[in-house]
């Protein structure tokens, strides 16, 4: 893993709301605003981009958590800003804090984490996981 990013770095995202993001379950549609859970991709997808460039080509992120606070709905083709600041880098974990906006607006605050991994080491885990389900 590379080591070109500090406590503090930004990494910015934008994201227009769309119809598939609504809240909605298999019964139907809850509301017709961003659901928590399509914040919640786009929250660890920020947290991702100091991934793409930390991960050197033998390895890859995998998501640890997601925190999420809804503080504020968000329309479908409203613009979202999403805002990822390290709060923590040591060895392959990376932990962030992201706000999101539409306009001034706080729409979430939050949290992710990943792990910066060797891509042999995830395909083991997954393979294990794959071969205990077959039992």
């Amino acid at each position: 893993m590379k080591n070109i990013f500090k406590p503090g770095d930004i990494k910015t995202h934008t994201y227009t709301v769309k119809p598939s993001d609504v809240a909605g379950f298999e019964s139907g549609v809850v509301h017709s605003v961003c659901s928590t859970f399509a914040l919640a991709r786009e929250m660890e997808w920020v947290g991702r981009l100091f991934v793409l460039e930390l991960k050197e080509e033998d390895e890859e992120g995998i998501g640890t958590m997601v925190h999420i606070e809804h503080k504020s709905p968000a329309l479908v083709g409203n613009q979202l800003t999403l805002q990822a600041t390290i709060h923590k880098l040591e060895k392959n974990e990376l932990l962030c804090g992201v706000v999101v906006k539409c306009g001034d607006r706080v729409i979430a605050e939050g949290s992710n984490g990943q792990k910066v991994l060797p891509k042999q080491k995830i395909n083991k885990i997954f393979s294990s996981l794959e071969e205990h389900g077959k039992r």
